[in-house]
C-alpha cells in the first residue's frame, strides 16, 4: 500500500532524512522505532505532506504522492492520529468526529461504530475537546481518523504521556483494528507492547534506517534494541 523510497527531508538548511525508506503492505501493522530526535515525526509529516522533501519517492495504493499537499494525502486514504492530538478544543466530542468524515469502504466507520470502540467517548459526546482528559482526547483523535475511514492508518506517539489505564485502552483499541484488517502503522516507546502489536519493525536513527525485520528477528537479537532503544 504505502511505498517510501529514498527520501531526503530538510528543515531549512538542515537535513533530518537521509535516504529514508518504508513500505507498509495491506493488512499490516509497521512499528517506526527510534530515541526521541531520530527523525520519526518527520518521517510522518513527509509522508502525510507536512513537510516536502526534496529527493525520493512517495506512492500509496499505487498514487504518486511525493511533493503533493497534505490533503492529497487524506484524500488517498491516509489517516493520521498526530502527536499531541490536536483535536478542536472548541468543537464537541460529536463535531470533531464528523467535522471530517469521509464515507468509503464497505464498512464505513460511523458514530455508533466509533461509540462502541471508546464508550467514554459516546458518554462525553456533548463535551468540548478542551474539556477532555488526555486520554479521552487520544481516544477522539484516533475516533476522529477512523472517521475519515483511512486505508492506512498513522499513529505518531500513540500513548505518550498517557496513564497506564488509558495506555491499555489505546492497545486493546489496536489489536482490535489490527484483526480487523485494518492497515496501521504506529510509532511509540512502548517496545514490549509494539513488538506484541506489529508484524514488522522499522528502527531509525539519526535520519537513517538502521534496522528491520520481524518479531523472530528482533527478538532473536536483544542487541539491536540495546543498541538503537535503549536510554
Amino acid at each position: 500500500m504505502l511505498s517510501v523510497e529514498g527520501i531526503d527531508t530538510f528543515y531549512g538548511p538542515s537535513q533530518v532524512l537521509f535516504g529514508f525508506s518504508l513500505a507498509v503492505g495491506a493488512g499490516e501493522v509497521v512499528t517506526l522505532m527510534g530515541r526521541n530526535g531520530m527523525g520519526k515525526t518527520t518521517a510522518v509529516k513527509s509522508i502525510m505532506g507536512i513537510l516536502s522533501p526534496k529527493a525520493g519517492r512517495i506512492a500509496f495504493g499505487g498514487r504518486d504522492l511525493f511533493g503533493r499537499p497534505a490533503y492529497a494525502a487524506a484524500r488517498a486514504g491516509l489517516g493520521l492520529v498526530p502527536e499531541g492530538r490536536q483535536v478542536f478544543p472548541t468543537l464537541t466530542v460529536e463535531e470533531n468526529l464528523v467535522a471530517t468524515a469521509i464515507r468509503r469502504g464497505e464498512r464505513p466507520w460511523t458514530l455508533p461504530r466509533v461509540w462502541a470502540l471508546f464508550p467514554k467517548l459516546a458518554d462525553r459526546r456533548r463535551n468540548l475537546g478542551s474539556q477532555l482528559s488526555g486520554g479521552e482526547q487520544q481516544m477522539l483523535a484516533i475516533g476522529r481518523a477512523l472517521m475519515t475511514n483511512p486505508r492506512l492508518l498513522i499513529l505518531d506517539e500513540a500513548t505518550e504521556g498517557l496513564a497506564p489505564l488509558i495506555r491499555a485502552e489505546i492497545w486493546r483499541c489496536l489489536a482490535e483494528l489490527k484483526a480487523d484488517g485494518q492497515s496501521i502503522l504506529v510509532i511509540d516507546k512502548n517496545v514490549k507492547a509494539l513488538i506484541a502489536l506489529a508484524t514488522r519493525y522499522v528502527i531509525i536513527e539519526k535520519g537513517r534506517v538502521v534496522w528491520s525485520g520481524d518479531g523472530a528477528q528482533l527478538a532473536a537479537d536483544p542487541s539491536v534494541s540495546e543498541r538503537y532503544l535503549g536510554v
